[in-house]
């Protein structure tokens, strides 16, 4: 899966990467990461952890990162990739796909959480640390959570025109009553993740509520 990247074909050194993720805990839709390395000459106002800012200032921040950042990356692993090997698999498959994307390459990536992933046959000579909250301590951190939350956002409207009867975009496909209601209602659809186990018992009742035919 190619990354949505932009930057400098430039080799630099002394640069931080801030890596985040959005879209771990949802029923259904990928889960999106982003990488983001900023320019430490150019302040952007209002960085933090996305979850606290509102829906319009986050897309306003996103279109202000993008321009003012020296590289940008975003990437994610869909919902077959996440029954296949787990949430936590894919959320780390996805991080190392947005840190390929970077065309700078960083002389240290930080990553809000309490462990990194395995970064082992990247292309990239730098240092790793893991930071708790880091979304809401690091700005580079932060800029990568709002680049992955809007863009993750932005895919789950798109995907509600295809399953309007589920409301992603209103929910993006996190746990709530509307949520549960429609599943129980229609089932899971292509893009749920049937790993997950709200969502395996509701293709379960599905599944034995279908009336068994035999052909006369």
């Amino acid at each position: 899966m190619r990354p949505l990247t932009i930057g400098l074909p430039l080799a630099a050194s002394g640069l931080i990467a801030g890596v985040d993720e959005a879209g771990r805990g949802p029923l259904a839709g990928p889960v999106v990461a982003a990488a983001v390395i900023l320019d430490p000459h150019k302040r952007i106002r209002g960085v933090r952890d996305s979850k606290l800012i509102e829906p319009e200032e986050r897309t306003e921040l996103a279109i202000r990162i993008r321009r003012s950042a020296l590289a940008w990356s975003i990437a994610w692993a869909d919902v077959e990739e996440i029954d296949a090997h787990n949430i936590l698999e894919a959320t780390y498959r996805a991080m190392r796909r947005a840190l390929i994307g970077l065309r700078i390459h960083p002389a240290h990536v930080q990553i809000d959480g309490n462990r990194c992933p395995s970064f082992i046959g990247l292309p990239l000579r730098c240092t790793f640390e893991a930071i708790i909250d880091g979304d809401a301590l690091r700005k580079c951190i932060g800029a990568a959570s709002i680049l992955a939350k809007v863009a993750r956002d932005d895919m789950m409207v798109a995907l509600d025109a295809l399953y309007p009867q589920y409301g992603f975009a209103a929910h993006k496909g996190y746990c709530t009553p509307q949520h549960y209601e429609a599943l129980d209602a229609y089932g899971p659809s292509p893009i749920h993740r049937r790993s997950f186990e709200p969502v395996r018992l509701s293709w379960r009742d599905h599944e034995s509520s279908c009336p068994l035919t035999v052909d006369s």
